[in-house]
């Protein structure tokens, strides 16, 4: 019973962490492009006449979304046009479940491991979780009975197929170095010296694959510049014929995929929880002094740090789709083929010799 309420426990606080901070990027998203365009951003929305720089705004958008008349077109497919916004949704959703906030929170003698689902496969479900995706883009596309949407649809599958291939060979390097696609594990990995004193972060030991990583889950989460399936100003886009809050859950995908992206980059790349010289009683540096600490302090500074570290490129994707321009579709093409493909491949035996050198 009390394993069984753990769970439930953890799951809910995993759900409200990551559709919570999901609404608060629309705001952020906004508030970032009026900072580099000179504007203020928004900040009308208010509650009981305090708006605090617009805080209150992505709850009157969400209020404002779930009033709006939900329209399906007559001579759409009622049934697959109502269901593809749902997909994209749900499969983005679960993955939350296998990234790990902190290691073990122990209360009353109980061991709490502060991730809600820790499987031997856990990279392997986030990737899989993610390509399916794609089917709520394609058949948004071919159910909309609309010719504009179906080029959305296949643009998207096309990128799909495209960067996948990238991402997934930009990850072998990294599992050669942390023989493991266990979440936790990879994390524990990460938590070890280079040299004494330089945590064994994965971008320290495959920066190459970073990069790539970086642009290819870019690529998935399909925003500027490599929003091709959308591309407003050409096509419209896959959920022209969307509106209400089908369309904003389409939007807020959008947004799940780049909270989903920082902790993947984190997580894989940058130590997930780790805080560097930080062990299971307190600091040990590597300078011969150490700060003990308690157990919680300890716990709470690990969890602190995940969040700093996925704000952050929550924020550096923020920043990068406000500055560059959208790649036209022939070089969307050849940037993932013709560059990060070859690369990938120069990644994985390049860490084949160091690692048989070594």
């Amino acid at each position: 019973m009390i394993e069984t309420l753990i769970v439930l426990v953890k799951i809910v606080c995993a759900l409200v962490w990551f559709l919570l901070i999901t609404l608060y990027l629309t705001w952020a998203e906004r508030k970032e492009s009026a900072l580099m365009q000179d504007r203020i951003g928004a900040n009308r929305a208010n509650f009981f006449g305090i708006r605090i720089i617009g805080l209150f705004q992505p709850f009157a958008d969400a209020i404002k979304m779930a009033f709006k008349e939900d329209f399906t077109p007559s001579f759409s497919r009622k049934f697959l046009h109502d269901l593809a916004p749902f997909l994209s949704f749900f499969f983005t959703g679960v993955t939350i479940a296998t990234i790990p906030f902190g290691d073990i929170l122990k209360i009353g003698g109980k061991e709490i491991k502060l991730q809600v689902l820790d499987i031997n496969v856990g990279l392997l479900f986030v990737l899989a979780m993610l390509s399916f995706t794609i089917y709520g883009v394609l058949l948004s596309g071919w159910a909309s009975n609309n010719r504009w949407t179906l080029i959305g649809g296949l643009r998207g599958a096309a990128q799909l197929i495209s960067y996948e291939v990238a991402l997934g060979l930009s990850l072998i390097g990294l599992v050669m170095v942390f023989p493991s696609l266990d979440f936790s594990a990879i994390v524990d990995f990460q938590g070890e010296l280079l040299f004494g004193w330089l945590p064994k972060w994965g971008i320290f030991l495959q920066p190459l694959g970073f990069l790539i990583f970086l642009f290819a889950t870019m690529a998935e989460s399909e925003r500027v510049p490599f929003d091709l399936p959308e591309g407003e100003s050409e096509i419209v886009g896959f959920f022209t014929e969307y509106g209400g809050m089908k369309w904003g859950m389409y939007m807020f995908t959008d947004f799940m995929k780049v909270l989903i992206i920082s902790c993947l980059l984190t997580t894989l790349f940058f130590g997930g929880y780790q805080v560097p010289w930080l062990y299971a009683d307190g600091f040990r540096f590597p300078w011969g002094g150490e700060w003990l600490l308690p157990h919680g302090i300890v716990v709470l500074f690990q969890v602190l740090m995940f969040n700093i570290k996925v704000f952050f490129f929550c924020w550096l994707q923020i920043l990068l789709r406000w500055t560059y321009p959208r790649f036209r579709y022939d070089q969307l093409m050849d940037f993932g083929w013709k560059l990060l493909i070859p690369l990938s491949l120069i990644n994985i035996v390049a860490t084949a010799i160091i690692m048989s050198i070594l």
